[in-house]
């Protein structure tokens, strides 16, 4: 059993639209960078944790996916485990690595994940690229939801046209509205119960999504590289209110990775550029009652790193939207549950503020490849703790701390992990 996990490498491409490349090379674009940046031979690998979510919908490549994508770039006959778990597909290969050597199996293993989004046939139909978002959920029950709110959308409309009619009035309905992840439906939904019970705004939500487009201009491997202003993401098309396109993160191509090693590995390889997990945490979520899985996660990794909010530097949060972001910089004790908004506004989570969150840009600009987004929050905390960062470089951090949500059971999320990192 192994005292203390390190990550000793972290490779990340550019996300964003790599048409021409497909799983494997995205997969082995990560994997070089990673093995260069550890400074280790790719035969001192000892098992991987590959993690992917639609190459099987997408190519139909299902099953044995870390073995064709690894072997094809020179890493096989060693453990492969193949993750699946939603948006948090990445962090549960970093998870599952770092238990593993925790436990003594291991000394050094491979956390790698990567995402192929972007395909030619949805240049006709932009939609196709939403479909596969159903199965981070209940299908059964999503399926009949749909229908149903689409039942009651007919009758809305046909009643709200009716008494257009009666009063002589025309409705003009947009025809342009392009698709989107059944999953801004319930980001909007979360929101709009927050403005009701607390009076967070839209400006509040959009403070947020600003700050992590301005971030991005910082990050030359983010999806978004552009400035937005609050009022420019105020004004952007609706999504679903109060979210607009800008307060959303994209969908894209992508891949990221760690390597992951024991102390006594560390020992036989030093490097000043390790940095320790100090909390790893897993857990899912619940059909019942309140959405409180962040709550327990982040609880249960401060417990575990004998730390608190109190002591966190800088921090990477699953924000699918803006209003992710607000939700659980709460839940995660950074402030009062309520006060999101407020928080946000203040400037206490921007580059200089009281709590750095998501300096990379997050999901929102960064870009959002499902199964490697949790390993790109991992390699912005890394480099950031390694002061390696550039012009997003927060001032001096030691404790970092990762927030990384996948699918949605019940009221919140299926799955979810929480990562603390050190720089010892």
């Amino acid at each position: 059993m192994s005292d203390n996990v390190y990550i000793i490498g972290v490779g990340m491409i550019k996300f964003g639209k790599h048409l021409e490349k497909g799983v494997k090379q995205l997969t082995g674009e990560a994997l070089n960078l990673v093995v260069k940046d550890s400074g280790l031979g790719m035969d001192e690998l000892e098992a991987a944790w590959f993690s992917n979510t639609g190459w099987g919908i997408s190519g139909f490549q299902h099953s044995i996916r870390a073995q064709v994508a690894l072997s094809a770039n020179g890493l096989d006959k060693i453990p492969m485990i193949n993750v699946e778990n939603a948006c948090a597909s990445g962090s549960t290969a970093l998870h599952s690595a770092w238990a593993a050597i925790k436990a003594g199996i291991y000394d050094c293993a491979l956390a790698i994940g990567a995402e192929k989004m972007y395909f030619e046939a949805q240049k006709k139909d932009p939609k196709k690229a939403f479909e596969g978002f159903i199965a981070g959920t209940d299908v059964e029950e999503t399926t009949r939801w749909i229908e149903e709110w689409k039942e009651s959308e007919k009758k809305r409309k046909e009643k709200e046209e009716k008494e257009a009619r009666e009063k002589g009035v025309e409705i003009k309905r947009d025809k342009s509205k392009k698709g989107h992840s059944i999953f801004m439906d319930f980001y909007a939904i979360g929101a709009r119960m927050h403005m009701k019970n607390y009076g967070t705004t839209k400006r509040q939500l959009a403070v947020i999504a600003a700050k992590a487009h301005n971030n991005s201009t910082l990050n030359p491997l983010a999806q978004y590289t552009f400035p937005q202003t609050v009022e420019q993401v105020m004004e952007d098309r609706e999504v679903a209110y109060p979210l607009t396109r800008a307060m959303c993160a994209p969908i894209g191509d992508g891949a990221a990775a760690a390597i992951l090693c024991s102390e006594e590995f560390l020992k036989k390889h030093p490097t000043q550029r390790a940095v320790r997990v100090r909390a790893s945490v897993l857990k899912s979520g619940s059909r019942i009652g309140r959405s409180d899985i962040c709550e327990r996660a982040s609880k249960a990794a401060y417990e575990q790193a004998g730390l608190g909010p109190e002591d966190v530097n800088v921090v990477e949060v699953h924000d699918a939207t803006a209003f992710g972001e607000l939700y659980q910089t709460e839940e995660m004790g950074f402030c009062a549950r309520g006060e999101g908004g407020p928080f946000a506004e203040s400037g206490a989570t921007a580059l200089d503020g009281k709590v750095p969150v998501n300096p990379s840009g997050g999901l929102i600009s960064r870009g959002h490849p499902i199964g490697a987004s949790g390993l790109a929050q991992t390699y912005e905390l890394v480099t950031q703790l390694r002061g390696e960062a550039g012009e997003r470089q927060v001032k001096n951090p030691r404790i970092a701390m990762a927030e990384n949500g996948g699918g949605t059971l019940g009221t919140g999320e299926a799955a979810m992990t929480i990562h603390i990192l050190e720089n010892p």
